[in-house]
């Protein structure tokens, strides 16, 4: 994927800006639109669970206020052993634009996993719009 050491940059820097009191499991998360700009994300927690917002979600309502609509990938960065893929709500939410997206997943260790969103989300539910 294109520009991977500058999302990776901006995946970590959107990682250190998140707010996890609760969990203590910060993540951050920067997307690609097709025509080259990135946004990041990352998660922010509230005392009331169902109210926080993942990192990747984030990154997503971002680009989207500014009037993005095509992606071409993503890069999630966590403090873990093993790099982590999104949760099922973000793959849904970015499978809404992008079934094909390109998703690297990244530790603090350097690791990394590349996957297409379409394998991490088989058989998504999709609209015919």
């Amino acid at each position: 994927m294109e520009m991977l050491e500058e999302l990776l940059a901006s995946a970590r820097k959107a990682w250190e800006q998140a707010y996890c009191p609760y969990s203590r499991f910060p993540v951050g998360a920067a997307l690609l639109t097709s025509d080259g700009e990135i946004f990041i994300g990352c998660n922010v927690e509230n005392l009331s669970f169902g109210l926080t917002v993942c990192a990747e979600r984030t990154a997503l309502c971002s680009a989207v206020a500014a009037g993005k609509r095509q992606f071409s990938g993503m890069v999630v960065v966590t403090d873990t052993q093993e790099p982590e893929t999104p949760c099922g709500a973000c793959r849904q939410a970015l499978y809404e634009f992008s079934p094909n997206l390109w998703i690297v997943t990244a530790n603090l260790q350097g690791q990394q996993r590349v996957y297409r969103l379409c394998e991490l989300l088989p058989a998504a539910f999709q609209a015919k719009i």
